[in-house]
């Protein structure tokens, strides 16, 4: 079997015919591979930006499409590129099926590339592969273009919003989830500010918007104003870590001035290292804690009723 065969039988390409194969010169120690590609006679070229068929103008010098390699030997179609005279765009190049723009990496080999960087680091990618780390990023991005322009959104009812932190010092992305029947990653902003946030509702549009009935974030103050702008009619669901947080903070705050009232006064000190008594979780205190609150909460302080409040919230 022939590799003309093969070839014909897993990348054909209309308009197109493969002529018989040819030794190249090695690469990087490589054997090199090199499969001619010529445009049937009675076939017109396409235009790569309108996409009509047009006369052709002329042909450029012949350029190397790296495709799979196959046993540990680089494989490349050799081509040379027409011209059309566009009726509508004058003079372009014409659009290939193997490869897109200026690429030297055809779309199935760039497909390759990006399935196993799933798997792998994309380092680990070009050592298996004998490529080089630019080849590999280049895959992934064309992977990910296509994926965004083939993206079909649909109605998103819940989202979650929250962001990460990416580098030494205050370097965050903002990240919306989509957590209703389906749960996906839909967008990523850089920084976490009221503009970042904004610009993925501006992608969804006002239509989208309008669908969504549940919005889940921390109480991070641009994500607030955003929902409540954007968001008015869904039932907004805060981080509950972020609302503990803020209430164990306003009963220290609390139990604080009580007893700094209570010391000037000269009362009887009954808030002395009282305060991770107040804070912890009932299941975390220790046996001395324990003891120590439920002799507190006996007493009638603004401190007690606080920590009251904080528990009937749990």
């Amino acid at each position: 079997m022939q590799l003309k065969t093969i070839l014909n039988r897993v990348e054909k390409f209309k308009s197109f015919v493969y002529r018989d194969a040819k030794w190249g010169e090695p690469i990087d120690g490589r054997p090199c591979l090199i499969i001619p590609v010529v445009a049937r006679t009675n076939s017109r070229p396409i235009c790569s930006v309108c996409e009509r068929s047009s006369p052709g103008y002329d042909t450029l010098k012949v350029r190397r499409f790296e495709f799979i390699p196959i046993w540990n030997i680089a494989v490349f179609f050799e081509y040379g590129l027409r011209r059309v005279n566009c009726a509508r765009c004058g003079v372009k190049a014409e659009k290939l099926p193997w490869a897109t723009g200026k690429q030297t990496l055809t779309t199935t080999y760039m497909q390759f590339l990006a399935h196993w960087a799933r798997k792998l680091s994309w380092k680990e990618v070009a050592v298996s592969f004998q490529t080089s780390w630019e080849k590999v990023f280049r895959a992934v991005q064309y992977a990910v273009q296509w994926g965004l322009n083939h993206r079909e959104i649909g109605p998103v009812f819940a989202i979650g919003v929250d962001e990460i932190q990416y580098a030494k010092g205050h370097k965050y992305l903002t990240l919306v989830y989509q957590i209703d029947d389906l749960t996906r990653l839909l967008w990523i902003g850089q920084d976490r500010t009221v503009e970042t946030f904004e610009k993925f509702f501006t992608m969804i549009g006002a239509q989208a918007s309008k669908q969504i009935e549940f919005v889940c974030s921390d109480m991070w103050q641009p994500y607030l104003r955003v929902i409540g702008e954007k968001c008015a009619q869904a039932l907004h669901i805060l981080d509950r870590f972020h609302i503990v947080a803020k209430m164990n903070n306003a009963l220290d705050d609390v139990r604080a001035a009580e007893a700094r009232k209570l010391r000037a006064a000269g009362h009887q000190p009954l808030l002395h290292k009282s305060r991770w008594c107040l804070l912890k979780r009932k299941h975390n205190l220790t046996d001395t804690q324990r003891f120590r609150l439920r002799d507190l909460v006996q007493y009638n302080l603004k401190t007690v009723r606080a920590y009251l409040l904080k528990e009937d919230f749990h």
